[in-house]
């Protein structure tokens, strides 16, 4: 198992240099029907986007475009009903956990009976992981999260926010270089939220994970990610693709008030609006 970095050292240090054009993620005509009521709902429709070692890509998209099931889909805690998916050249299979790939959920899902420290370190626990080098790693992990001083405390003692970065750090803790995040701020209130940009563009800038973030909000996934992704509405199609080429590193507070933000913001809003109002029509 692997650990975030301490202070003064990389963690991928041991780790052969990946090429920057190197395909981690490749989706190919990828769709996904339900069976309701005895109605089939097409969710997703031939969807194809391939995304390289070390890219942020935001997947974007009005309510109900199928973005989180195509993410549950690449988790391989769905099974596509057509297309393909391939990770490192290797098709996936539901319900088989793909090594290195880590995924951060809508909700927190901490343990409400653990403390912080315990939380972040379970999946090291299950590893097996030497308890005094267990307690360096989520000693890393919990000031890497700007958590200091409250190792001891238990869910239910923090903020949103807190509990959030708690979430985060026991998935990175286990290393994965390909990071998929469902809507992980959705909950947050505005100024909670530009904090957890804050403290994921800092740890991103740091590993370069390949990431792939759904979001239904605009302003997010220009802040964070090199590219977005704009899915239709129902059936979720992939309608556009935009680069977003803001200098890095990012500050999520000042890139706001850019006007060459403003104007990216207006452009893809425009096309996000339109499906917004096929999505209402339908």
């Amino acid at each position: 198992m692997n650990y975030p970095a301490l202070p003064d050292q990389g963690i991928h240090a041991d780790r052969p240099p990946l090429g920057a054009n190197r395909v981690r993620i490749d989706v190919c005509n990828l769709g996904k029907s339900f069976s309701m009521d005895g109605r089939t709902i097409q969710a997703v429709e031939d969807v194809s986007f391939r995304i390289h070692e070390g890219e942020f890509v935001a997947l974007l998209g009005p309510s109900g475009c199928g973005k989180s099931t195509i993410l549950n889909m690449i988790a391989t805690l769905l099974p596509a009903s057509g297309g393909s998916i391939l990770i490192d050249g290797a098709p996936v299979v539901p319900m088989r956990p793909v090594r290195d790939v880590g995924y951060v959920f809508q909700r927190d899902t901490l343990f409400p009976w653990r403390t912080v420290e315990a939380n972040i370190g379970y999946a090291l626990e299950l590893a097996g992981v030497p308890a005094a080098e267990r307690r360096e790693r989520v000693r890393a992990a919990i000031a890497q999260a700007g958590l200091t001083g409250f190792a001891t405390f238990y869910p239910a003692s923090l903020s949103g926010g807190m509990r959030q970065r708690v979430a985060l750090m026991r998935t990175l803790i286990v290393q994965p270089r390909i990071l998929l995040m469902d809507e992980p701020f959705g909950a947050l209130d505005t100024h909670t939220k530009l904090e957890m940009h804050r403290v994921l563009l800092e740890i991103w800038e740091r590993e370069k994970q390949t990431v792939l973030f759904v979001t239904h909000d605009l302003g997010e996934a220009l802040t964070l990610s090199d590219r977005i992704i704009l899915l239709s509405a129902r059936p979720g199609q992939l309608k556009e693709e935009f680069a977003i080429d803001f200098p890095r590193p990012r500050d999520a507070v000042t890139l706001r008030e850019q006007p060459a933000y403003a104007a990216l913001f207006s452009r893809i809003w425009h096309s996000l609006g339109e499906e917004f109002a096929k999505g209402l029509a339908s």
